[in-house]
């Protein structure tokens, strides 16, 4: 099988087995690195607890849409 037959049976995957494809694949480029994975936990966890405190405000995600759009249209 070619690269093209590869890439073609792929694409004809159901979205979800698609995502998992390319999941691996990019895994296989780049080897995991667990001292980064523990920094984005960390950072995940601080984060959890700043909304669970009130210590931040969450916007609203079309809030958040809205003002990009009025930056980039100026």
């Amino acid at each position: 099988m070619n690269t093209k037959d590869l890439v073609a049976e792929a694409t004809s995957l159901p979205v979800e087995e698609r995502a998992i494809v390319a999941d691996l694949i990019l895994k296989s480029l780049t080897a995991p690195d667990a001292a980064i994975d523990q920094k984005w936990e960390e950072v995940a966890k601080r984060r959890v607890r700043e909304i669970k405190s009130g210590q931040v405000k969450l916007i609203p995600g079309d809030e958040v849409f809205r003002k990009i759009q009025e930056r980039f249209q100026a």
